[in-house]
């Protein structure tokens, strides 16, 4: 039957191919005599490798290996280097090997869903024109810090993982719009996220969060899910406060940035770099609005979200992460801010 396909194929010069679901154990050397061919679709079959006649198929821009057996990725695609849609989920893939996933520059779409992944290789920043990457039912445990040079990344979704976290550098993800990372362990996430200005969807339902970032109302999100995680509640008890004792390093930090409002200051402070990675590192008070340098006081506000966000929670009241600089700023009044009870 397969190979029927394929000679009506050649016949016709044709441009695309469908032999799904027809028990492939092995493709036919001769569908690589397609030299038009630009859509293969192998999906659904019992296949482990790939014949070395594909790479003519210089052409061939979207190719469909889901539900098969492949168990790393075959060394043919290295040579399809016009690839733009690479579906390889329902595999039994362990590892990705950078050699092969170099070459694939100009891919656009990757689907690794549900194989046995345990890491994404460094590598994986190479594939620069990459807009959609979805590595859900996987075990991955962490994400490359370098996958955050995808620029033109739109679409990361990451859900049914074992993720404890995500990478700081991950605002550099700029044209980000939907995150996905529902079903894994992330306990907190990191500040930077607030960054993905361009950001629409945040889906986080199913972790161990407590509390959300600082500007995470900066963000101009139009879905988040949250729901099953174990946020802080609102319970007051009374606490006794400590006493302030501020270390030389942030006497120093404070009275520096103060005085970076002086333009002359700002200046000589360019000859210090040291100074200015330290001072990098940066926090803002959420009361008195100067800046300091270690975080003195973690508060919590809890914000009603529904008139911001589409949110599919009932519980629509959230935590946020509020940090203060003293108790003298946390004792002022007309805030909302809380004191975070430590059991």
């Amino acid at each position: 039957m397969a190979d029927s396909l394929v000679l009506r194929a050649l016949r016709g010069n044709a441009r695309q191919l469908d032999l799904s679901g027809k028990k492939l154990k092995r493709v036919p050397k001769a569908v690589g005599r397609l030299l038009e061919l630009n859509r293969l679709q192998l999906k659904n079959n019992q296949l482990s490798n790939l014949p070395a006649e594909l790479q003519a198929l210089g052409n061939l821009t979207e190719l469909n290996l889901g539900n098969n057996s492949f168990e790393e990725l075959p060394e043919v695609l290295k040579h399809l280097r016009q690839l733009k849609k690479l579906h390889l989920f329902d595999n039994k893939l362990e590892t990705l090997s950078p050699s092969v996933l170099e070459w694939l520059e100009n891919l656009v779409f990757l689907n690794l869903n549900n194989n046995k992944l345990r890491a994404l290789p460094e590598e994986i920043y190479r594939l620069a024109k990459l807009k959609f990457l979805t590595v859900s039912n996987n075990q991955l445990e962490s994400i490359p810090s370098k996958l955050c040079l995808l620029q033109k990344l739109c679409e990361l979704q990451l859900a049914h993982n074992k993720l404890k976290s995500l990478p700081h550098d991950i605002g550099y993800l700029t044209n980000l719009k939907k995150l996905s990372v529902p079903r894994n362990q992330i306990q907190e996430l990191p500040e930077e996220l607030c960054m993905l200005r361009n950001l629409k969807v945040l889906d986080v339902a199913g972790n161990q969060l407590h509390i959300f970032p600082t500007k995470l109302l900066e963000l101009k999100l139009e879905e988040l899910y949250y729901e099953q995680n174990p946020l802080l509640e609102k319970n007051l008890i009374l606490s006794a406060q400590q006493n302030e004792v501020l270390t030389l390093q942030e006497i120093t930090a404070r009275y520096i940035m103060n005085e970076l409002k002086d333009d002359s200051f700002n200046k000589a402070l360019k000859y210090y770099p040291e100074a200015r990675k330290i001072l990098g590192h940066a926090s803002l008070c959420a009361v008195c609005k100067n800046s300091f340098l270690s975080i003195w006081l973690e508060c919590v506000s809890f914000v009603d979200l529904t008139q911001k966000i589409s949110i599919t929670s009932a519980a629509h009241i959230v935590p946020i992460r509020a940090l203060l600089c003293s108790y003298k700023c946390f004792n002022e009044s007309g805030h909302q801010f809380y004191g975070i009870a430590v059991p």
